[in-house]
């Protein structure tokens, strides 16, 4: 292993890197297809191999690339009444919940937000949709409880796509809406995080060293969406966020009871 990597990745086995890197692939793709689901995959196991502190902004970090890759597909089919509300109050709220990251236990947030989540997946599998398009208000609100997520666990994309799959549209535009409000939640803690000091030279390497593995798994999912996945995009993200659900909630569970 190079020098440069050897502080970092030194003490950790062949086995659990191979691990990582088929868990960032799968992250990826999924993020690619869906446009969501990426960050709670990729924090889950660098938080057990370096620690959540580490995580969180790593895998913040390693996400930007998306930002790149996808949003121009956000920006030619997404609803702007939708991602500007939900990306200014996320931006807002953010630095809050990198506090919570740095001083408090986020555990009871996720259990939180999780059990939420797994409630309106409920009614989004028995097709439950908003009677009208929310107002400025709900977009803000939503944002604002996703952005003060995102710094506290990066994992508050199933909050803008329980609220973007209750509405109605195509699978493009319901997929460009999902794109564009968690675009904001990657880059909205990026300041927080810097300001309290957690891009350490750990995490730049560790967001260095998953970035390609990343945004080449993304390309693949984003085509096989464009190709054939079209039709399956509602199935895969309610799918995807009872899985979400489901994990954080048992993760947030046990990091309580052991804190």
């Amino acid at each position: 292993m190079p020098e440069f990597f050897e502080p970092v990745f030194g003490s950790v086995s062949h086995t659990g890197l191979a691990t990582v890197a088929g868990l960032v692939l799968l992250a990826g793709f999924i993020r690619g297809f869906v446009g969501f689901g990426a960050a709670l995959i990729i924090v889950m196991v660098l938080s057990v191999v370096f620690g959540p502190v580490a995580a969180v902004p790593a895998a913040n970090l390693a996400g930007l690339p998306a930002t790149f890759q996808l949003l121009p597909s956000a920006i030619r089919h997404g609803e702007r009444s939708f991602v500007v509300p939900f990306g200014l109050a996320s931006f807002l709220f953010a630095p809050i919940g990198v506090l919570v990251l740095v001083s408090l236990d986020p555990a009871i947030i996720r259990m939180t937000i999780s059990v939420f989540v797994l409630a309106m997946l409920v009614l989004l599998y028995r097709g439950w949709r908003l009677s009208r398009h929310p107002g400025a208000i709900t977009l803000a609100g939503t944002g604002a409880t996703a952005g003060f997520v995102q710094g506290a666990t990066s994992a508050s994309g199933p909050l803008a796509v329980v609220l973007a799959l209750s509405r109605s549209g195509t699978a493009v535009q319901q997929r460009a809406n999902v794109i564009g409000a968690v675009t904001s939640l990657n880059v909205c803690a990026m300041v927080p995080f810097w300001y309290q000091g957690l891009f350490t030279r750990e995490v730049l390497i560790i967001s260095l060293v998953i970035m390609p593995l990343y945004s080449f798994a993304i390309w693949v999912g984003a085509r096989f969406f464009t190709e054939r996945g079209q039709r399956h995009f509602r199935n895969a993200a309610l799918l995807t966020l009872a899985v979400i659900g489901a994990a954080t909630l048992a993760l947030a569970v046990r990091d309580y009871l052991a804190g």
